[in-house]
């Protein structure tokens, strides 16, 4: 089954599921759906930095500063936080990340998710999916700040990092 067919869940402005789509329509058609956030950093703190495949459906060669993606019909952001972490650092024996908060992502051109935000630390080796990511390093905070102004990066994630860093600063 390729990416386009996964089947997702729907869902209102209050993040009630209210239908399921593949995930291909569910771009096209501009229909809400769930999606996670996981910041991930390595034993130093660095954070880990990629850019995507130029086939991914979504954001095509930009930069991430968050590993995730689409959360499934029926799976919880829990889970899906942990299996897209996994799956796209290429590790298995992750901690399972810790939530942070929750968010609507809407660009205001159709494209609209709810967006739960996660931190996990991975300490073990990684080996990203060649099929998702293009290249990565794990950088230090200044470095990312540092190349904000300089990399494409998908505005999704733009939008997770800004909250992140609120979030953080109201601590």
């Amino acid at each position: 089954m390729s990416s386009a067919d996964e089947i997702l869940d729907i869902v209102d402005e209050q993040d009630r599921v209210i239908g399921r789509s593949p995930r291909g329509e569910a771009y096209a058609m501009g229909l809400r759906h769930r999606c996670v956030f996981v910041e991930a950093r390595d034993a130093e703190g660095r954070l880990f930095v990629h850019r995507r495949t130029p086939t991914k459906l979504v954001f095509p060669s930009r930069y991430d500063m968050f590993v995730g993606g689409v959360v499934g019909a029926g799976e919880s952001y829990d889970d899906a936080a942990l299996r897209e972490a996994e799956e796209e650092l290429g590790v298995s024996g992750l901690p399972r990340p810790s939530y942070l908060f929750k968010f609507l992502y809407d660009d205001g051109a159709g494209q609209t998710w709810w967006s739960a935000v996660y931190e996990v630390r991975c300490e073990l080796p990684v080996s990203p999916q060649v099929a998702e990511v293009a290249w990565h390093d794990f950088l230090p905070d200044a470095e990312v700040e540092r190349r904000l102004a300089q990399w494409s990066w998908v505005p999704d994630g733009l939008a997770a990092y800004e909250r992140l860093k609120a979030h953080r600063a109201a601590r």
